[in-house]
C-alpha cells in the first residue's frame, strides 16, 4: 500500500506515527503493535500486512488517518 485517504504515502511517515480509524476511533500505536492480529510491538503502520484491518470494526487501512503528535 503506497497511500490512503487522509494522509498520502505511508512510507513517508515516521515509524512511530500513530494512526486512528475513522470509523471507530481505534488507534494503532506501533509501540504496542496489535495483539488481535499478532503484530509485534515496533511494527510501523507502513509495514502492516496488506490484509490487516482494524481489530475493532474491520475497517481497511485506507480508513486510517494520522494522529497528530501531542
Amino acid at each position: 500500500m503506497t497511500g490512503f485517504h487522509g494522509f498520502g504515502a505511508t512510507a513517508d511517515s515516521d515509524p512511530r506515527t500513530r494512526f486512528e480509524c475513522r470509523i471507530c476511533w481505534y488507534v494503532y500505536d506501533p509501540a504496542e503493535g496489535d495483539t488481535v492480529w499478532q503484530i509485534a510491538p515496533g511494527t510501523p503502520f507502513s509495514q502492516l500486512p496488506p490484509h490487516w484491518t482494524c481489530p475493532n470494526c474491520s475497517a481497511t487501512q485506507d480508513q486510517f488517518i494520522v494522529v497528530p503528535d501531542e
